[in-house]
């Protein structure tokens, strides 16, 4: 079976090679025809496994559309041949193609598609480059953005922010959830807004930047509905907590279902904080504070001739 597709793969190949000579009575290549059979050459090479030879008849149906001025049909054929090398385990290679078919997208006045494409390249490179997903969610919340589409630019921008976050790159991550709450706002969202807020106050504070998480909160008080709420109480706690360096109360908010249940690296944000100075534990109002020996001492002897004399 394999076999018989690899045949039919080189048969396609070879006649686009013809629609693409010229001659005495053919003076121009028929740059459509032989795309078409690359294409087709393409299939084939897949459905045999033979990646490699799929990916090149990509790129040579990529060249023909190029050459007869399709930029759709051009980057369509490159971004399969990127999907060929994510066959092969060649992330950032195909990555690459799916980038440039993209940039054809959009100048063909397709920003849609090339928003899609963007997005799917940031997956694929997620585990491998989480730096070049960051940055290829962030091209695609742009596209959305320019398309007013602003729903899904400010998911993308949470998949980067997420990602920041994740590698400590704390200060890009604050830059990046500040663009989220605004959108978010413009939207009206304004529960979401809560929850960013929550997530700028752990970012900065584990920037050990205490003033501009109290700015945060203090900004977010303008924001219909934030000031009563359970986000805004618990932030207010939280700061108290950290401004007094008193290790229980923070743990106790960030253990609270309301930072526990936020998307996963903002809770690990929440469960990791650390107050400056390693923190202080509270004093339990049931202990009485030690006495000094000699003071226990004579306390314990009045209490024996107190009742020296038994209970009567």
């Amino acid at each position: 079976m394999a076999a018989q597709k690899i045949n039919e793969g080189l048969e396609h190949l070879a006649k686009a090679e013809k629609y693409l000579k010229t001659g005495f009575l053919k003076w121009k290549p028929d740059y459509d025809s032989a795309a078409s059979e690359y294409g087709k050459a393409a299939v084939a090479f897949k459905n045999a496994k033979q990646f490699e030879q799929a990916k090149d008849a990509c790129l040579r149906e990529a060249v023909a559309h190029e050459n007869n001025r399709a930029l759709f049909h051009a980057a369509k054929a490159y971004e399969q041949a990127g999907m060929m090398l994510k066959e092969m385990q060649k992330l950032p290679e195909a990555v690459q193609l799916i980038e440039k078919a993209s940039m054809m997208y959009l100048e063909n006045g397709t920003p849609d598609t090339a928003a899609m494409a963007l997005e799917r390249a940031g997956k694929l490179i997620e585990n491998v480059d989480p730096e070049k997903a960051v940055q290829l969610y962030q091209q695609t919340a742009n596209v959305f953005e320019n398309e007013e589409r602003l729903r899904q630019a400010v998911e993308l921008l949470g998949k980067a922010s997420r990602l920041l976050v994740r590698g400590r790159r704390f200060d890009e991550a604050a830059l990046s959830i500040q663009k989220e709450k605004n959108i978010y706002k413009e939207i009206e969202n304004y529960p979401t807004c809560y929850k960013k807020t929550i997530a700028q106050v752990l970012v900065h504070l584990h920037r050990n930047d205490y003033v501009t998480a109290e700015r945060c909160v203090r900004e977010s008080y303008s924001i219909p509905g934030f000031n009563g709420s359970e986000d805004c109480a618990a932030l207010e706690q939280l700061l108290e907590g950290y401004d007094q360096q008193d290790q229980d109360q923070v743990s106790e908010v960030c253990n609270s279902p309301l930072f526990k249940y936020m998307d996963n690296d903002y809770a690990k944000l929440g469960l990791s904080l650390v107050v400056p100075g390693g923190g202080i534990k509270k004093k339990s109002p049931a202990t009485p504070q030690a006495k000094p020996d000699g003071a226990a001492g004579m306390a314990a002897e009045e209490e024996e001739d107190e009742y020296s004399g038994g209970l009567c």
